[in-house]
């Protein structure tokens, strides 16, 4: 039978990358939880109509990308391509929103999307996310896109270009529409065939094409920044007032758009030069109206979004340092049947005192289990042997500078083990 291997487009996490992914993970709860967000875990798929309602069915992800199937009742379902849907659909079903405004939340997420797969550019891939709900003032724009700067700076991620922009209300982004379409219309034989298909139900997503007679003829589009109404020219101005306090650079771009229908003024990105063409690694901006868009009342949200695995890209590129991950402190060999028994015995009451700790398993040799202990990386090993049971005690010998010293194997193991084990630590072994 031929191997069965993992579809295109996913991967593996083996255990030499899965404490890098642990690291990412801990530093990025850990920013989140101090500003005040909370933990949510929502399901894997969801109704279909969700994503159509919210990301909208104009967009890529909904007409081309989505993974969608009949389920055994025949009803429509979607395996999530993105996080802030199920987000807004859990705080609604919930009532979240009698909770104390803001409503803040963060979340880790497999996603889906149909996609040509390539470098930083998954079919199954992973996201980190926050939302906030309830809060209307610039300065939540501004405080959540420094959250993300801290993030990258927490971790030690260099060279990143932070691009903001303001799309507008509903209202002030109507005449820019018209305008952009206008404008368009008379390049239309420089527009490829999906921009052209664009140009009537979504102008502003042909700012956002790649191809190259696209991008030229965008370059020299209208600017959304120059339709603002006043209120969204404010808000955006105190959205930069609130970056430049808070120290966190960035560019104005009046290119970024995002490939999502609900997002509404404030909408940034941050870029890298270490990922190829997939240079965006977070993205975020405001979707004011998207709680109402799903059945709610009208409330103030926003939030962003993060690439795991495009963030890994980046720190691998940049050589970043990851901390050390957790090694075996004692392996303890054993020599014959009533040895395995006694060493299994210490093993199981170091491990109940958190002590990294094992013994040989398979029933290797003395010499074998010395290069075992060798190869995942054991502290300090002890050999368990008829003379050992008898006497009660055995060597306990450091494997970085081969001390070795006398311990008891009756009580007080796990705390001599400990001081022994402590007083190395505190030598610099």
């Amino acid at each position: 039978m031929e191997p069965i291997k993992a579809q295109r487009g996913t991967q593996d996490i083996l255990p030499g990358q899965s404490g890098h992914w642990q690291a990412v993970e801990a530093a990025l709860r850990s920013e989140a939880e101090t500003a005040g967000f909370r933990e949510i875990r929502t399901p894997l798929f969801e109704d279909t109509r969700l994503f159509q309602r919210s990301v909208g069915e104009a967009t890529d992800v909904v007409e081309k990308e989505m993974y969608t199937f009949k389920d055994r009742g025949g009803r429509s379902i979607t395996l999530k391509p993105e996080g802030t849907a199920g987000a807004v659909r859990a705080y609604l079903e919930h009532g979240l929103y009698n909770s104390p405004m803001p409503v803040r939340l963060y979340y880790f997420t497999p996603c889906y999307r149909y996609e040509r797969a390539q470098a930083g550019r998954l079919r199954e891939f992973h996201q980190f996310g926050v939302e906030e709900f309830g809060s209307a003032l610039p300065l939540a724009d501004a405080g959540l896109i420094a959250l993300a700067a801290g993030t990258f700076g927490r971790l030690g991620v260099r060279g990143l270009t932070l691009k903001i922009n303001s799309i507008g209300c509903p209202d002030c982004r109507a005449e820019y529409v018209r305008a952009l379409r206008a404008y368009f219309t008379a390049h239309i034989g420089r527009l490829c065939e999906t921009c052209r298909s664009r140009l009537e139900r979504s102008p502003m997503r042909i700012l956002d094409c790649k191809n190259p007679s696209c991008a030229a003829v965008a370059a020299k589009a209208p600017r959304i920044l120059d339709y603002l109404c006043d209120e969204c020219r404010a808000h955006f101005a105190q959205v930069r007032a609130g970056l430049d306090a808070a120290g966190v650079r960035y560019e104005v771009d009046p290119s970024i758009v995002r490939g999502l229908d609900y997002y509404t003024r404030t909408v940034f990105e941050f870029v890298s030069g270490d990922l190829g063409a997939q240079s965006t690694v977070c993205g975020g901006g405001r979707y004011d109206g998207l709680v109402q868009e799903m059945g709610g009342k009208a409330t103030p949200a926003l939030g962003f979004a993060m690439g795991i695995e495009r963030l890994l890209l980046i720190m691998d590129a940049q050589q970043a340092e990851f901390p050390p991950r957790k090694t075996c402190d004692l392996y303890i060999a054993p020599l014959g049947e009533r040895a395995r028994s006694e060493a299994f015995r210490l093993v199981c009451a170091l491990r109940k005192s958190s002590v990294a700790a094992a013994c040989d398993e398979v029933g290797r040799s003395l010499n074998a289990q010395m290069k075992y202990a060798g190869k995942i990386g054991a502290k300090f090993t002890l050999v368990l042997g008829d003379d050992e049971l008898k006497t009660g005690r055995a060597a306990l010998k450091n494997m970085k500078t081969g001390d070795t010293a006398e311990i008891s194997l009756k009580e007080g193991f796990v705390r001599q083990f400990a001081a022994v084990s402590a007083a190395a630590e505190t030598a610099g072994f």
